[in-house]
């Protein structure tokens, strides 16, 4: 869970959802005291819990993660959330093939002072057999 100025606590689930490839969701604090639920964005994959298996990132007001099996090659992406109007605009920034540049993303995502994000993969590779993972970045 992240939380955001304003008190917004914001998550994800793997699995579930609408789709079955898991939730991006906000819990927004109540006056006099509870949360109220709302889902930000459901994940339609192929597979259950394929969606989000690490924790989001929160960077000039969008939300930033990675996906396990979801994507274009069902081997993750890395996504970003945008406030649109009254919901969320989903925007795919990389969909991993599962060679050299990585797949099966699970770890946190991270942005460094220049705006780069960053992240690891399980899978994927070109120093051995495809399958020793990767460290990606993503730059502005």
């Amino acid at each position: 869970m992240i939380l955001d100025d304003s008190g917004n606590l914001y998550g994800s689930t793997a699995g579930f959802g609408v789709g079955g490839g898991g939730t991006v969701f906000k819990l927004s604090p109540v006056s006099g005291g509870g949360w109220t639920y709302t889902v930000l964005h459901s994940f339609s994959s192929r597979q259950d819990y394929c969606g989000p298996a690490a924790a989001l990132a929160l960077h000039n007001g969008s939300l930033y993660g990675t996906t396990y099996c979801d994507g274009a090659n069902n081997v993750g992406n890395v996504f970003q959330l945008t406030p649109s109007g009254s919901g969320w605009t989903y925007t795919s920034l990389h969909d991993f093939t599962g060679e050299a540049d990585g797949g099966y993303p699970i770890s946190d995502v991270i942005f460094d002072s220049e705006g780069n994000l960053y992240g690891t993969a399980s899978g994927g590779g070109s120093l051995c057999d495809s399958s020793c993972g990767v460290v990606w970045e993503i730059t502005p």
